[in-house]
C-alpha cells in the first residue's frame, strides 16, 4: 500500500472520540502521575480505552512522540533557520551531509533558488558556535550561497493540528498573539541538564508512565513533575504534549509564507495579524539580505494546497501585504526532535574541526 493510501486508511478509522483525544493530546497533556486517567475524564472514556487508542496512534504513526517541548534558546542553545542554495546535481549529497549533524532537526527541499531549508541548534559548549557551524556546513556542502535566518521576533509557535475540523483555512483565533524576543538564558545546572535528558524522551504508555523517567533521574514521580512544572514556569519548556506526524494526521501540505514588508513599516503589526490565523503554526520576523527581502515568515499547514493558499490569500487581504512567496516542501530529507545535551553533537564537531568526514 502506498504511503498516501495508508494515510487515508488510518484517517478513515478515526472516530469522533479519536479526533477529540488527538486534539487534547496536542494542546493540554496533563503533568500528572496518572495522566491518561486525567485525559480519560476530559474525553469521557476509560483510562484503559485512552491507553489503547494512544497505542494505536503510535502504531499507525499518527503520534510521533509524547514528551517535553523545550525552548531551544532558553536552554542556552543557539539556533536558526538556514537557507542554502545548492546545484540540483549536488542537492542529494548536500542533504545527506546536513542530516549527519545532530543539531539539524528539519531539512526540506523547497521550491525556490534557495532549495535546502534546515533548522540548526548548537549547544552552549560548541567550539564552532552557530555561525562557525553554518560556515563549516556551507563549505562541506559546496553550496553556492547560504543565509542565516535567526529569529528576531517570535509571534507564534504552536503546532496544533485541528483534527475535528472546527476551523476553516482562513479562520483566526481572535486572541492576541505573542510578540517578543526569545527568552533570556538562565544557565542550567548539571542536575537540570540530566532532567532535560529524561523529560525529552518519548513517554512510555502505562497507568503511571512518569515512574520510569523519574527513577532514571533519581526522583519520585511527584518530584519529577514538580521539576517539569518549574521548566514550564521559567519558559525553558514550552509545553509537554504529543507531536503528530503532519502527513499521517492528514495535513499533507505545508507552505512557508515569506512576506516582504515595505520600508519604514512596522513589521510587528503585520506579524501579530499573521499569527492570529488558526492554520499558522509558526510566525517569525527574520533578517533580510539583498538577495532575500522577506522579513516575515508564516508556516501554514493544510490538508490540501488549496487550504494553504486560502490562508495565505486571507493573510494578504487582512494585512495588505501583497509581495509574498509560498514555499512548499517537495521533499523531506529529515524531520526529528532536537535531542539536547547528547554527546553526538560534540563528536560531529570534533570530526569537523579535524577535517574528517562528518
Amino acid at each position: 500500500m502506498a504511503y498516501n493510501e495508508q494515510v487515508v486508511s488510518n484517517l478513515l478509522q478515526l472516530d469522533e472520540q479519536d479526533r477529540k483525544l488527538l486534539n487534547v493530546l496536542q494542546r493540554d497533556f496533563p503533568l500528572d502521575e496518572r495522566p491518561f486517567a486525567r485525559l480519560a475524564e476530559r474525553v469521557n472514556l476509560s483510562e484503559q480505552e485512552v491507553l489503547r487508542r494512544v497505542a494505536r496512534y503510535k502504531q499507525e504513526r499518527i503520534v510521533r512522540q509524547i514528551g517535553a517541548i523545550f525552548d531551544t534558546r532558553s536552554l542556552g542553545y543557539e539556533s536558526s533557520l538556514v537557507a542554502m542554495s545548492v546545484p540540483a546535481e549536488r542537492e542529494g549529497r548536500a542533504a545527506a551531509i546536513l542530516n549527519e549533524h545532530p543539531g539539524i532537526s528539519h531539512n526540506y527541499r523547497r521550491n525556490h533558488h534557495f532549495n535546502l531549508w534546515f533548522t540548526l541548534a548548537v549547544a552552549p559548549t560548541s567550539r564552532l558556535g552557530l555561525q562557525g557551524t553554518v560556515d563549516k556546513l556551507h563549505q562541506m556542502c559546496q553550496a553556492d550561497s547560504t543565509r542565516l535566518l535567526p529569529t528576531l521576533k517570535r509571534y507564534k509557535i504552536s503546532v496544533d493540528l485541528d483534527m475535528i475540523g472546527e476551523h476553516p483555512p482562513d479562520a483566526t483565533t481572535g486572541q492576541t498573539a505573542h510578540c517578543g524576543t526569545q527568552q533570556s538564558n538562565i544557565p542550567l545546572t548539571a542536575r537540570q541538564i540530566s532532567l532535560v535528558r529524561e523529560l525529552q524522551k518519548d513517554l512510555p504508555l502505562g497507568e503511571r508512565p512518569f515512574d520510569g523517567l523519574a527513577a532514571a533521574a533519581g526522583l519520585s514521580a511527584a518530584g519529577l513533575l514538580e521539576e517539569a512544572r518549574g521548566f514550564l514556569a521559567r519558559g525553558q519548556m514550552r509545553r509537554y504534549a504529543a507531536v503528530l506526524r503532519h502527513r499521517a494526521a492528514g495535513f499533507v501540505e505545508n507552505a512557508m509564507g515569506v512576506w516582504k514588508v515595505p520600508e519604514n513599516e512596522d513589521a510587528d503589526r503585520y506579524g501579530m495579524v499573521m499569527a492570529s490565523f488558526s492554520s499558522v503554526s509558526h510566525c517569525y520576523r527574520r533578517p533580510t539580505y539583498p538577495d532575500w527581502p522577506y522579513a516575515l515568515f508564516s508556516m501554514v499547514h493544510g490538508r490540501t494546497v488549496d487550504d494553504c493558499e486560502q490562508t495565505l490569500k486571507a493573510t494578504s487581504a487582512k494585512t495588505g501585504l501583497t509581495e509574498y512567496l509560498a514555499l512548499y516542501s517537495s521533499k523531506e530529507y529529515k524531520k526529528t526532535r532536537v535531542q539536547y545535551f547528547t554527546p553526538e553533537a560534540e563528536e560531529w564537531e570534533a570530526r569537523a574541526l579535524a577535517g574528517q568526514p562528518a
